[in-house]
């Protein structure tokens, strides 16, 4: 497994995404993936699957050392000392003295798409990033980061934090341009994390991936991927339930992609990402 370094921490450019995955699929999916050499793992309290996360992690042979552990924050863990009592409570499930990587998951305190509470207040990113550098001091958690933050929200994110933040966990796929979210993070040495790197699927269909993903005998799913660890200061953690999934979306890393086909590759369309989400949601 290739690994990145940012802000001197070593980073699997691969790991595991667990959105959507519960129960046993989820423990199950997570063993596997450490079973094929899988060193990130990510989750999040909202998904519900920590503790699934943490029997996977207790069953397995590999040094929890190896592993980089991430969860985020829920939207009710944003004031100080829920962002201290939850976190200790992620720990538990968990069973693990310390996270690799703790994130604040969404910037105004609730998913995308979801409707606003006129009855709750704006987060306080000085009052959240303020308890989780309390949480780097003691030893809890290595690393701070944040997700679905936008260039600004990220700028003031490093100026409100004392520990750096390493990451910004980002929707980023060959139709979902963020271009200068990457400009920011290779001058500041931010790391890009892509969640969501198949299109939601969209680009397994894609004819021009299709026809780059036969030049090189291998899949679009495997070329979509390839395009992303390729690129500078980015990992990606697709999801991925059965062996044969997880297994391919590990082989990516015995081929390289000329410029033209990255440059080939990226072509935003706001259509073609909710092409993919909608075919996601309406298959299951």
């Amino acid at each position: 497994m290739e690994s990145l370094t940012v802000q001197g921490v070593e980073v699997p450019r691969l790991g595991l995404g667990t959105w959507r995955l519960t129960g046993d699929d989820c423990r199950e999916a997570v063993e596997t993936a450490l079973d094929l050499g899988y060193r990130h793992i990510d989750t999040a309290q909202v998904y519900t699957n920590e503790r699934q996360v943490g029997d996977a992690l207790a069953a397995s042979d590999v040094p929890r050392e190896d592993v980089f552990l991430a969860t985020k924050l829920g939207p009710e863990s944003r004031a100080y000392d829920d962002v201290l009592r939850t976190t200790e409570e992620s720990l538990a499930r968990l069973g693990t003295d310390y996270l690799d990587l703790l994130l604040v998951h969404w910037p105004n305190g609730r998913p995308p798409g979801s409707p606003p509470n006129p009855l709750a207040a704006a987060p306080d990113h000085e009052e959240t990033l303020r308890a989780m550098n309390e949480l780097v001091d003691a030893g809890k958690v290595r690393n701070v980061g944040v997700s679905n933050f936008s260039v600004d929200e990220l700028d003031t994110a490093r100026e409100l934090s004392d520990a750096p933040v390493l990451t910004n966990q980002v929707q980023y796929h060959p139709f979902w341009d963020q271009q200068d979210l990457r400009s920011y993070c290779r001058v500041h040495d931010v790391l890009l994390t892509a969640y969501s790197p198949l299109g939601h699927g969209g680009v397994l269909d894609d004819p021009v991936l299709e026809r780059i993903a036969r030049r090189h005998a291998k899949t679009p799913a495997q070329v979509a991927l390839r395009w992303l660890v390729q690129q500078e200061q980015v990992a990606t953690i697709p999801k991925a339930t059965s062996r044969e999934h997880l297994a391919a979306n590990m082989a990516i890393f015995d081929f390289e992609l000329t410029e033209a086909e990255m440059a080939e590759i990226r072509r935003p369309s706001k259509y073609e990402t909710l092409k993919g989400f909608l075919k996601a949601r309406v298959s299951g």
